[in-house]
């Protein structure tokens, strides 16, 4: 029997502590792919005691990296360091190593975010020596110094000042530093463990632990691109009331990190066509991506009767998690719409209302003033989600970003039409023979094509039929997994010596 493949899978606030689209596929992943072992390096907001998930005999380890709880990551776990290492580190961290070795550091790391027209090669070879840094020294002595305030300050000032901006104050420049601190919290954590293979979920900060990997092993990175990372960060930056200053150095730290993240990949796995032009967008070689859809086990997602409770009422089944890029207040809205002609009709929305706690609020107050109480439930997260989509009529997505969602060939599988909207790859997967694609944002459209599949019979049962055999033909699965495990034989073999990698870098300069 031939060896796994070693892979370090990388994740940012979803498995397996959290749920989600991006968790159900790594659990797939993690289940199903059968040359293949993995090691979870979990990036989260806060220290979890246990997983959500069962973890199957394939995973082998789980490094979590914490980054927003009061104190660092290894006041919580252990990273494998000696104590005398770490302890060495704090007493070898002194202000004049800070200012002769680091400084020089963090300021090309400064410039080329603020910079025009840099080379991300610049990048790669910054981060490196970075890693280099952090080996020798204490993370939190060194980026809460006061030499790197002031550098920090410095920089950024000058920067900003050319851009016109009077509007950066002591507490955004505090702000923003903490957020740098956070966001490479995970250069603090150099024990990364040596695999065949690193895969990142997404094309954000979680690559710096597959970077780590690629310098000291020379381990090649796979990227698998779910929602797309800057155009969601952009989405959410643009929607948030912070200041300026605050903004423009989230949009410029993420888009160096995006291209970073598609210079290093080896493979761009994208989970439908539409994220290709954001990944070229930001510099992704076209020859290293490939699309593979997600699949669903089509014997499990199956038909079913409805429920004996909810066979003579309208029903609208979701499953999502209840946040603002789901969008859930569009999807009341359309309630709405369906109600003032179909006053019985019941939106049944599963998921967790708890992981913004300020948004559920939000929903539930306008359910309270459009007077939907009676039609529009939320019912919490719940297990076998393959009978809960057979709950409804038709089901319903208003997402503003997506990748290839779940939900939607879930419920095809299961022979309920969807209306969704329009975003990332829903339409590659829900075509106008299955159900129905809206704009974001157009609650009066979504409530119209429900009502269409609510009213019409023969409509719907066409739609069923359609929807089923379009995921046997197209998105089960075993193509799923062939395709990961293909994807892996061939990546693997790219491993290199470090000390390879180490004059590639440097012969840049």
């Amino acid at each position: 029997m031939s060896t796994k493949i070693k892979v370090m899978l990388i994740t940012e606030g979803t498995f397996p502590y959290n749920g989600g689209g991006v968790s159900t596929w790594a659990q797939t992943l993690c289940n199903e792919v059968s040359n293949a072992e993995f090691k979870l390096y979990a990036i989260n907001a806060n220290f979890e005691q246990k997983p959500k998930y069962h973890l199957s005999d394939n995973v082998k380890q789980i490094i979590q990296v914490p980054l927003w709880t009061p104190d660092e990551p290894y006041d919580y776990m252990s990273y494998g360091y000696a104590y005398y290492k770490t302890i060495g580190r704090k007493e070898w961290t002194s202000k004049q190593t800070i200012n002769q070795d680091f400084i020089p550091l963090f300021s090309e790391l400064l410039h080329f975010i603020y910079g025009e027209q840099n080379e991300i090669k610049n990048l790669d070879a910054t981060f490196y020596k970075l890693w280099l840094y952090f080996e020798d020294y204490d993370y939190k002595e060194t980026m809460r110094s006061e030499p790197v305030w002031e550098a920090y300050c410095t920089i950024v000032s000058s920067y900003v000042v050319s851009e016109n901006n009077p509007t950066a104050s002591l507490l955004d420049l505090t702000i923003g530093m903490r957020w740098i601190y956070r966001f490479l919290i995970p250069l603090a954590i150099t024990d990364v463990p040596e695999c065949d293979i690193s895969h990142v979920t997404i094309s954000g900060f979680p690559i710096i632990p597959a970077l780590i990997a690629n310098y000291k092993f020379g381990t090649p990175i796979i990227l698998t691109e779910h929602g797309v990372f800057i155009r969601e960060r952009l989405l959410a930056i643009n929607s948030s009331e912070y200041p300026f200053f605050l903004k423009n150095l989230l949009i410029r730290f993420s888009e160096a990190i995006a291209r970073l993240s598609y210079y290093k990949s080896d493979r761009i796995i994208s989970v439908n066509a539409f994220n290709k032009k954001w990944e070229v967008l930001y510099g992704a070689n076209p020859d290293k991506i490939q699309v593979i859809y997600n699949g669903v086990d089509h014997n499990l997602f199956k038909p079913l009767e409805k429920p004996e409770h909810l066979k003579n009422i309208p029903t609208v089944v979701a499953l999502a998690r209840i946040f603002e890029l789901k969008d859930v207040l569009t999807m009341i809205r359309s309630c709405k719409v369906v109600a003032n002609k179909i006053p019985e009709v019941q939106f049944l929305v599963y998921g967790d209302d708890q992981a913004v706690p300020e948004y559920t609020a939000e929903c539930l107050a306008l359910i309270k003033e459009l007077q939907i109480e009676s039609n529009f439930k939320f019912m919490g997260p719940k297990p076998n989600p393959h009978t809960l989509f057979c709950e409804g009529d038709a089901s319903v997505l208003t997402s503003i970003s997506e990748g290839f969602p779940y939900t939607v060939i879930e419920s095809m599988s299961c022979g309920i039409p969807v209306v969704a909207t329009d975003v990332g790859g829903v339409k590659e997967g829900l075509d106008e023979t299955c159900g129905f694609l809206c704009k974001p944002k157009d609650p009066e459209a979504i409530g119209t094509a429900l009502i269409s599949l609510l009213e019409n019979r023969e409509m719907k049962e066409t739609m069923s039929i359609n929807a089923r055999q379009r995921v046997i033909d197209y998105f089960t699965l075993d193509k799923f997994i062939k395709a990961y495990e293909d994807a892996y034989k061939t990546i693997k073999p790219l491993k290199r010596a470090s000390n390879l990698l180490k004059t590639e870098i440097f012969s840049i300069n």
